[in-house]
């Protein structure tokens, strides 16, 4: 089950008490505080793990908690630290603080870290406060989190229900999406690799198929909407043959304002338009009209037979190195 959206609560470890003895040497009259302090707490940290894929184990626990520091000891022992809790997370997982929604982290690194709960500080010992005495451990931070998982692909694939979208990740990688002859056939993101040649490759992310008033999250338009925002490029997937009765040019324009309304920057990333469903008598005409309406290339395919699915792939790769070189704009995690 694909989950990408989670709320947690951590808790730094208590620190140690600190620990009240006395000693007394042999002959001495007056005894001396030997009191250790008490150990500090475990921190909670975050790892970003690439292994992972979902969120879908913060369902099952909501909390983490690092380990008490042990409390300290006569003879001047300090008592041993808690161990740290260690959190791991998708890659691509947003953290943001539930009380105030203020992003605290982007993960986006593998293997990156975050200490997003600090454990408390040990109590000290009478030997280190002898006219206070012993003093009890500090207890550790303590937040609710909201994690919001974002895949990061180099690709994603948008477009109506129906149009192909599935059908083409099907066809260029070893992805394996449900396909069906109904919208909302995808009911979560998907990602494949896709080879274009000999040490050349690209992450292409599948997203279940938008409908108007997507942005207002009609459809779970949101949800879906959130895991295009790391792509750097768009393959905008077009049912030429209107096979659902949409207009293919209509539909052009309606899924660009969509994507404009959810976000400024999401609407200027670049976009390659593929024109599927070629191989149906339609189909035609329809490619005429839209390219004379887009002004742009638009690539003719059929994900039914294969046509014009090499040339796509080297053209997203093409697309993809021009990308490389050419400066990118930060992308908003807000």
């Amino acid at each position: 089950m694909f989950i990408d959206q989670a709320k947690i609560l951590v808790i730094g470890g208590a620190g140690g008490n600190g620990c009240s003895a006395m000693f007394k040497q042999p002959f001495s009259r007056y005894p001396r505080p030997s009191g250790g302090n008490g150990g500090d707490g475990g921190d909670v940290i975050l790892v970003a793990d690439p292994q992972m894929a979902t969120l879908l184990d913060f369902h099952f626990r909501h909390e983490f908690k690092g380990e008490r520091g042990r409390h300290g000891s006569g003879n001047n022992r300090t008592g041993r630290r808690g161990e740290d809790a260690l959190v791991r997370v998708p890659v691509g997982t947003v953290v943001y603080d539930a009380a105030t929604d203020q992003v605290l982290r982007d993960l986006i690194a593998s293997d990156e870290r975050l200490i997003i709960a600090t454990g408390g500080r040990g109590g000290f010992g009478n030997q280190n406060a002898p006219t206070r005495g012993a003093t009890p451990g500090a207890p550790g931070v303590q937040r609710r989190l909201r994690l919001e998982l974002k895949l990061i692909a180099d690709v994603g694939l948008v477009g109506f229900p129906n149009a192909g979208k599935s059908s083409l990740l099907a066809r260029i990688s070893t992805a394996r999406p449900k396909v069906a002859a109904y919208p909302f056939t995808t009911k979560a993101p998907v990602l494949g690799v896709v080879s274009a040649g000999p040490d050349a490759s690209f992450v292409a992310c599948d997203i279940p198929g938008l409908i108007e008033g997507a942005h207002e999250g009609k459809g779970l338009g949101i949800q879906f909407l959130r895991h295009v925002e790391r792509t750097r490029l768009l393959i905008h997937m077009i049912d030429l043959a209107a096979v659902d009765g949409r207009d293919p040019v209509e539909g052009f324009h309606q899924i660009n304002a969509e994507l404009a309304a959810y976000s400024p920057e999401l609407a200027t990333r670049p976009q390659i338009i593929a024109g599927n469903k070629m191989d149906l008598p339609e189909a035609q005409a329809n490619l005429e009209r839209l390219r004379a309406e887009v002004g742009v290339p638009v690539l003719p395919i059929s994900c039914a037979t294969g046509a014009g699915i090499p040339e796509l792939i080297q053209e997203t790769w093409r697309r993809l190195q021009a990308l490389k070189r050419a400066p990118q704009p930060s992308t908003t995690t807000t």
